[in-house]
């Protein structure tokens, strides 16, 4: 049996009004399908979120509001759409590659509740979601002490992989996978790991990463922060659809 970088992996990537997922709304989506190394399939959306997309998050990714609402769909068919492809993959035994899983999942899993639309978990009948690999979360864990940021961008560059158009999704998603399969054949640890075994390593990764992190933040000077363990959906209460 092969290893897991060499199957089928599907990046994904949500562009958004937002960097808190239980608020935030999607913008934009992006599945791309590779294996074997080669992109087979990709898919993207341009959603209306019923909302401004702040001027800070248009900066971003280029997408204003007046454009989401002239060109997008509404964001409860793309969520729906989204979520579907996804579990298909994962039916079809693909392995889902996010780069910072923890806040794209959740933001979709919000829309979804927001909507009310069935959960990931309702079309999984139940199992959990996955099998996710999420390259920002291995890379804590293989390369704890390296400094510098963890953006999507500066990891590439660590690891050797070119990212053309930083911030729009379908570019992030591709990036995210190539990234995964460079730090496999860098760690063979990881490698070796089976989807489902390296997704339970993730798991027990982030949640140590949480907690060191929200030590960090209290010890220097926010003793209420809170930083949740959970991975690779935390616990978000969408706010309700207008």
């Amino acid at each position: 049996m092969g290893e897991w970088h060499g199957g089928t992996l599907v990046g994904f990537d949500l562009e958004t009004t937002g960097t808190e997922p239980a608020e935030s709304r999607i913008v934009t989506a992006a599945l791309v399908e590779v294996a074997a190394g080669e992109v087979r399939s990709r898919r993207g959306w341009l959603a209306d979120p019923g909302t401004a997309i702040p001027e800070q998050a248009a900066a971003i990714h280029g997408i204003s509001t007046e454009r989401a609402a002239a060109e997008g769909r509404p964001a409860a068919e793309v969520a729906e759409e989204v979520a579907a492809a996804l579990v298909a993959h994962w039916r079809a035994g693909a392995v889902v590659v996010a780069y910072n899983a923890a806040f794209d999942l959740t933001l979709l899993s919000a829309e979804l509740a927001r909507y009310g639309l069935p959960s990931l978990a309702d079309r999984l009948g139940g199992a959990e979601t996955g099998p996710v690999v999420d390259p920002l979360t291995i890379d804590r864990a293989v390369d704890r002490y390296r400094r510098g940021k963890r953006t999507l961008e500066a990891v590439c560059g660590v690891y050797g992989v070119t990212l053309d158009g930083a911030h729009e999704a379908g570019a992030d998603a591709l990036a995210a996978v190539q990234v995964a399969r460079a730090i496999a054949a860098r760690h063979r640890g990881v490698a070796e790991l089976t989807p489902s075994a390296l997704h339970a390593e993730q798991t027990r990764w982030y949640a140590h990463w949480a907690r060191d992190f929200q030590s960090y933040l209290r010890r220097q000077g926010t003793p209420d922060a809170h930083i949740d363990p959970s991975w690779p959906l935390r616990t978000a209460v969408p706010t309700p659809a207008r």
